[in-house]
C-alpha cells in the first residue's frame, strides 16, 4: 500500500511539474508577427497636364475620408488644347494629416508594387505613354505623356493597382484588363475633359 501511495505522490508531482511547464509554454510572449505594410490613406489625386507652351491644367479628384468613408469625392475637371503634347505628372496625397504627406514618394520607392492605369473614354481624342519605369523597366505612371487630338470631350479614369502582374499581357502599355492586383484608388466619378481648338 506504501508503494501505491509512494507512486501516486511521484506520480502526481511529475504531471504537477509538468502541468506547470505546460502553463509557462502557453502563457509565454506569443510568436513575433511581421510587421504589415500598411495602406496608405490617400486622399488626393492631382492629374498635372504641362503644354511646352501655355498654362498647366489640373485634374484634381478630392476625397475627404479615403476610398471606404462615407463622404462623396470632389472631382474637377478641364480643358485641354487640341492637338497638343502634354508632359503629365501625378502627385498623390494624404491631406488628413498636417502638413499633409506626399504619398507619391512612397508609391515611387515602392514602384514594382505599383502601376497607374488611364482609362480613356472612346469619345476622347487623347492617348498617353508611360515615361517611368521601376527596377525591372516597367511602367509605374507617375509621369506619362497625354496627346490630344481634334476636338472632342470625354472621360478619364485614374486606377492605381498595387501589386499588379505587369509581364501580364498589355499590361505595360496601360491595358488593366490582365492586371490583377489590389486598387489603391480609383478615380470615381471619373475626371470630365474637353478638348478644345
Amino acid at each position: 500500500m506504501k508503494n501505491i501511495l509512494k507512486s501516486l505522490t511521484v506520480s502526481g508531482h511529475y504531471f504537477t511539474v509538468l502541468f506547470a511547464l505546460a502553463l509557462l509554454v502557453s502563457c509565454g510572449d506569443d510568436d513575433p508577427v511581421a510587421p504589415t505594410n500598411e495602406e496608405e490613406l490617400i486622399t488626393t489625386l492631382n492629374m498635372v497636364f504641362t503644354p511646352t507652351q501655355g498654362s498647366a491644367v489640373v485634374l484634381k479628384y478630392y476625397d475627404e475620408d479615403g476610398g471606404d468613408g462615407p463622404l462623396s469625392p470632389v472631382v474637377t475637371g478641364g480643358t485641354l488644347s487640341s492637338n497638343t503634347a502634354y508632359t503629365v505628372s501625378l502627385e498623390i496625397l494624404n491631406e488628413s494629416e498636417s502638413p499633409s504627406e506626399d504619398v507619391t514618394l512612397e508609391i515611387e520607392e515602392e514602384g514594382n508594387d505599383h502601376q497607374f492605369f488611364f482609362e480613356i473614354s472612346e469619345a476622347l481624342n487623347l492617348t498617353f505613354e508611360y515615361k517611368d519605369k521601376d527596377a525591372n523597366n516597367q511602367p509605374i505612371g507617375i509621369e506619362t505623356e497625354f496627346n490630344t487630338g481634334e476636338a472632342s470631350t470625354g472621360t478619364i479614369k485614374v486606377i492605381l493597382r498595387h501589386e499588379p502582374n505587369k509581364s501580364a499581357t498589355g499590361v505595360s502599355s496601360g491595358d488593366i484588363t490582365n492586371a490583377g492586383g489590389e486598387t489603391d484608388i480609383e478615380t470615381v466619378p471619373v475626371f470630365e475633359v474637353n478638348i478644345e481648338d
